[in-house]
């Protein structure tokens, strides 16, 4: 029944036609509508989105036109904002508009290839982000393009507040769609009132169709609350999306079983490549590739037929002709879709992940907790997203965890670009509330205003330092230029190439420290004066032969006085960030050639040097 014939009509009704409910969903129905148990009083669905379960035969023409509706679509998404848009678009112009949220980093199952038996150690709460900074952090990324955003965990449905968080998501103007990925334990419990909340969809996490094998892999029972989990969901109007990761010889042998799930149930059975790494203790020979599995697939159903696919979609979409549901295959190993990626995650400890099996990633809480503003946070956005690889990579480094695309929920991240720290934060060294302030009542900057005075302007007759009134000084476009080298030889060098450096990307984080240095100018130089910048932008290259980064910077304002230390003042806090990060490796680094490029405006003239 599709999800359009169930306005108005009560769900009981709708469960009465229900030709395979498990019990377990019986008495949880049951329960829901009588008012018992967690006392859900009788309610009738309001039709939010409609999801067909029927799928007319494709052809090559309605696939053709199909593809052409999803990329009007998809255009008629894009925020007009163009700034808005290049924020969340990489170099390769992929524009990203989907947010996973790690909500938490607890689960309810103990899964043999997530974590031991008994648990693991989790992060104080202090170190994971508060509800108040999700919520800041999502109408931020909304505001950039994101139009959908995925909760997960660790478990999202420990969350207390899970329901409260969907709904509080969802009064985000733009955004479009509010998912959630579960193990879908609890959901005959959760499900209703998230579905009044306005959660938009569902995936669930479910490795096996056997009893036995789910006990033995989750060390939890529960088997049969997922099933009616899923049959729920399926009832209430969602096609939920079954994540389940293939590995040789331990779950290859209930491939058809899956695909035999989509017969009489609207689901989305979506096959995951598994990705070996060192860090989780299997190697290559657990991989069972596409290729592999659809050969495996057509020998019991030869018909098995592809489906078109969206422009962002991760997953190869085919079915069964005949069967409700459908089968997607995501082929992260074998034919990766990293071209076409539009995702970006946040963890729980509040990290971006510009790439979900990647390990670089940069602390948005760390930024927020050292009172960024929100336009430096854009910024740092921005530059992470334009550091995102062309495409993911096998690192000896990386580890991939259970639960699917789930972040870690047991292992503290590395080390991050903008951690708390004293020695490696640029946020922390450069706060607006940094304890001892050499100069407190800087008002203004001062130069002489005698255009032809060869002698110092900051000082007086006497050689002490003075301010000289600017305030006559007509207003005009101000720019300068500044560059500097810093030499860190061949093994850095290889390090910052590779973006292997435990505390992050070394080229990003100097572009936004360089950033931030030029707007603090006027806190770190006693007499500058505190200027409206109207731009800076920064670049940091590798030069990989001559082992050292290049640095430029370019600044511009509309005013009284020039901007040539704010160029300068930013180089510089780029090189010496580039040597924080970096001194781990090795002491012997060179910061040099910090010069002023050009200057223009302003009644002395322009100048560029030769």
């Amino acid at each position: 029944m599709g999800y359009s014939k169930l306005t108005s009509m009560s769900v009981r009704c709708c469960f009465l036609e229900t030709h395979n409910m498990s019990s377990l969903l019986q008495r949880a129905i049951a329960t829901t509508l009588t008012g018992g148990g967690n006392k859900f009083p009788s309610f009738s669905i309001t039709k939010t989105k409609s999801t067909t379960s029927a799928q007319p035969a494709v052809t090559l023409e309605t696939a053709t036109a199909t593809n052409e509706v999803q990329k009007l679509q998809h255009a008629k998404a894009m925020p007009d904002n163009r700034t808005s848009t290049a924020t969340l678009t990489d170099t390769f112009g992929r524009y990203h508009t989907y947010l996973r949220i790690s909500l938490t980093e607890r689960c309810n199952l103990r899964c043999k290839y997530c974590m031991p038996a008994e648990g693991v150690t989790l992060q104080p709460k202090s170190n994971l982000l508060t509800t108040e900074e999700i919520f800041y952090l999502a109408r931020i990324f909304v505001e950039q393009g994101v139009r959908k955003i995925r909760l997960t965990g660790g478990e999202p449905t420990v969350r207390r507040d899970i329901v409260d968080i969907i709904a509080k998501l969802k009064e985000i103007p733009n955004l479009e769609n509010v998912g959630i990925t579960t193990n879908a334990l609890v959901l005959t419990r959760l499900l209703v009132p998230m579905q009044r909340a306005g959660l938009d969809a569902i995936n669930i996490s479910l490795d096996t169709l056997k009893p036995k094998r789910f006990e033995e892999i989750t060390r939890r029972k529960g088997w049969e609350r997922v099933i009616a989990g899923i049959d729920l969901a399926v009832q209430l109007g969602y096609k939920p999306k079954i994540n389940c990761v293939l590995m040789k010889n331990f779950n290859e042998d209930e491939i058809c079983d899956f695909v035999e799930f989509t017969r009489d149930r609207n689901v989305d059975v979506r096959f995951i490549e598994y990705m070996p790494f060192m860090g989780n203790k299997w190697q290559t020979d657990k991989l069972l590739s596409f290729g592999e599995t659809l050969k495996l697939i057509r020998q019991k159903w030869p018909e098995f037929e592809a489906l078109p696919n969206g422009p962002n979609d991760t997953s190869k979409a085919y079915k069964v002709p005949g069967f409700q549901g459908q089968v997607g295959f995501i082929t992260s190993m074998t034919e990766h879709f990293c071209g076409t990626c539009n995702r970006l995650r946040l963890t729980a400890d509040g990290n971006l992940k510009v790439c979900l099996f990647g390990n670089k990633e940069i602390s948005l809480k760390d930024a927020l907790r050292n009172n960024i503003s929100e336009d430096d946070l854009v910024a740092l956005i921005s530059a992470a997203v334009k550091r995102k690889k062309k495409q993911h990579a096998v690192s000896q480094t990386s580890t991939f965890y259970g639960n699917h695309l789930h972040a870690p929920p047991y292992q503290a991240s590395p080390t991050y670009p903008f951690s708390s720290s004293s020695s490696s934060s640029i946020i922390h060294l450069l706060s607006s509330n940094l304890k001892h302030k050499p100069f407190t009542a800087t008002a203004a900057r001062f130069y002489s205003s005698d255009s032809n005075c060869n002698n110092l302007t900051h000082v007086d007759a006497t050689g002490k330092a003075s301010m000289v009134d600017v305030s006559q000084k007509p207003i005009s476009t101000r720019t300068a230029e500044a560059k500097a080298h810093i030499y860190v030889g061949a093994e850095v060098a290889r390090l910052i190439h590779s973006n292997n450096l435990k505390k992050g990307d070394v080229l990003s984080v100097a572009q936004l420290a360089g950033i931030l240095g030029a707007k603090k100018t006027s806190d770190l130089i006693p007499l500058c004066h505190n200027i409206t910048i109207s731009s800076v932008k920064v670049n940091a290259t590798l030069d990989l032969d001559a082992h050292m980064v290049l640095l430029e910077a370019k600044v511009r304002c509309t005013g009284q006085t020039g901007v040539e230390m704010e160029a300068l003042t930013a180089v510089s806090i780029a090189a010496l960030t580039v040597y924080d990060m970096c001194k781990a490796i090795t002491h012997d680094m060179v910061i040099k050639d910090i010069q002023l490029v050009s200057k223009s405006g302003g009644q002395r003239g322009d100048f560029r040097r030769q």
